[in-house]
């Protein structure tokens, strides 16, 4: 089912089924934003690959420019068409992928890299949401940033994200999302693991992998 949503008249609300995936997928390909839920939280996203929609992300979260976005992808082989694994990563995300893990990586994808403004690294995770999972089998690769204007504590429930941003154009309703919260961030350099942000994964939990 597809609903006008109040807070536009270009704003739609879809369901979490193959019209709504599909339309999502149609206004992400033509640079428009959307809404979607993951594991974790509400997110917020676009082609990574279109300046003008990323930008326009940066200006609804009111988020510093100088701070990158993460990105979600479908599985580690389509990750590979952007990101370098070694072999003891690879070995962390074959067991926490799809999952609330984000690893940041050497990015290898020019063109990714020029449209996030990215130096050599990126931040990406799959997500366990199999809503989204479907639609980045259409798009393979989604900004994934969470859905609040920087500051605020990100949305698990549809309703309260529906009312606090504003300006994208389609919103993937999932219901209210139940998890531990946000996804742990973490960089891994010489097989040593550095938690950049803590979420719903310890070290310890990463370390016993």
């Amino acid at each position: 089912m597809i609903i006008k949503e109040k807070n536009s008249d270009d704003v739609l609300k879809v369901s979490c089924n193959e019209e709504g995936i599909e339309k999502a997928s149609q206004i992400i390909s033509s640079g428009g934003i959307v809404i979607f839920p993951t594991d974790t939280v509400y997110g917020i996203g676009c082609n990574p690959y279109n300046k003008e929609a990323v930008e326009k992300i940066y200006k609804i979260k009111s988020r510093d420019i100088t701070k990158s976005v993460p990105v979600l992808t479908y599985s580690i082989e389509t990750a590979e068409k952007i990101v370098e694994f070694d072999q003891f990563t690879k070995k962390i995300v074959e067991k926490f992928w799809p999952g609330p893990l984000t690893v940041i990586l050497k990015v290898t994808d020019k063109k990714i890299k020029e449209s996030l403004r990215l130096e050599n690294k990126i931040a990406i995770r799959v997500p366990d949401h199999k809503c989204t999972l479907e639609l980045l089998k259409k798009c393979s690769f989604l900004v994934g940033t969470s859905a609040n204007s920087s500051g605020d504590s990100p949305h698990t429930d549809p309703d309260e994200c529906l009312k606090n941003l504003e300006n994208y154009d389609i919103f993937i309703d999932g219901g209210i999302i139940t998890s531990k919260g946000e996804s742990t961030i973490i960089e891994i350099e010489n097989e040593q693991i550095k938690i950049i942000r803590e979420g719903s994964l310890t070290k310890d939990e990463i370390l016993q992998s």
